[in-house]
């Protein structure tokens, strides 16, 4: 029996949402109750930048019906980016050792508490079952040549028991030589692999849309980041890197390959990260139609 296939956007707040598809003046408290009729997940992208607050994720909860999924990107200094102290919860930021350039270096401790501290944090989340899976979306600069996949072993056990979904950048990570072996470790430790649709090029930063992989059998994971290479590359904003208007026969591609996921996973999450303007919900609405699924805001426009 296939599994599941949730459909979502990388967010539900971000700028061109709110100016492009969300109703003229709609209050900010509505708009997730809203997003929840026409989609079944979200990843919460604000905790790439900061810890929720649990009183936050409370309303979150009360906020989105029953079976309704959120996947949470852990914070950026988890996930290997830059990040400044003032980006930490107050009480994690004496002592920390910074560069030179103020960047939060990364300790044993540090790693431990902050993702401990996400846990506690996103617990309401848990406690619903709401709760897909916590997304590490690691830098570019977390390279082959430079670090090795064990080095997240510590990220992975402080989030345990929960899934850990982890997407790579550096396409060097998944090169026909070291391939056997990246899969290897998303296996071995249980981490979902993150699939991704990705602009056309073998350039280091695009990781290949021709990789799909199922190394843990209850979820599978697929992120739709637009076709627009030079965007991609050289883009200064979201908009910038991410814009593109899906058409349908891309659509329908990534359809059979979310698909060909269920087949070997019992949740498959789809998150479009295609943000500029309406170009995620538009998309993510069109691709939910392709798999047959209706949206409760659609079933009650039928009635």
């Amino acid at each position: 029996m296939a599994g599941r296939i949730l459909v979502g956007t990388s967010s539900w707040a971000d700028p061109g949402f709110v100016k492009e598809w969300y109703p003229p003046k709609m209050p900010t408290r509505e708009r997730l109750p809203w997003y929840a009729k026409h989609f079944e997940l979200v990843e919460l992208n604000s905790s790439f930048y900061a810890i929720p607050d649990r009183t936050n994720v409370h309303k979150w909860v009360d906020e989105t019906p029953d079976g309704f999924v959120f996947d949470v990107k852990v914070h950026r200094a988890l996930s290997r980016h830059a990040a400044q102290v003032d980006s930490l919860p107050e009480d994690l930021r004496d002592g920390v050792e910074t560069t030179g350039r103020g960047r939060v270096q990364l300790r044993l401790e540090l790693e431990t508490a902050l993702a401990k501290r996400l846990v506690e944090e996103t617990a309401p989340l848990e406690e619903a079952g709401k709760l897909g899976a916590y997304l590490v979306q690691l830098t570019p600069a977390f390279a082959p040549h430079r670090h090795e996949l064990e080095e997240l072993d510590r990220l992975v056990e402080a989030l345990a028991p929960h899934r850990v979904a982890v997407e790579l950048r550096h396409r060097g990570w998944v090169r026909e030589k070291r391939r056997e072996r990246t899969l290897g470790w998303f296996a071995d430790r249980g981490v979902a692999f993150v699939g991704v649709d990705a602009p056309p090029g073998d350039h280091v930063p695009i990781m290949p849309s021709d990789l799909d992989a199922v190394t843990r059998d209850d979820l599978a994971y697929l992120r739709l980041h637009g076709r627009n290479t030079e965007g991609y590359l050289k883009g200064q904003s979201v908009a910038e890197r991410f814009g593109w208007r899906y058409a349908d026969d891309e659509l329908e591609e990534i359809a059979g390959r979310a698909q060909a996921l269920a087949e070997q996973a019992g949740e498959v999450h789809v998150a479009f990260n295609n943000n500029r303007d309406d170009d995620a919900p538009t998309a993510a609405q069109r691709f939910r139609a392709l798999l047959g699924q209706a949206s409760a805001g659609e079933e009650q426009l039928r009635l």
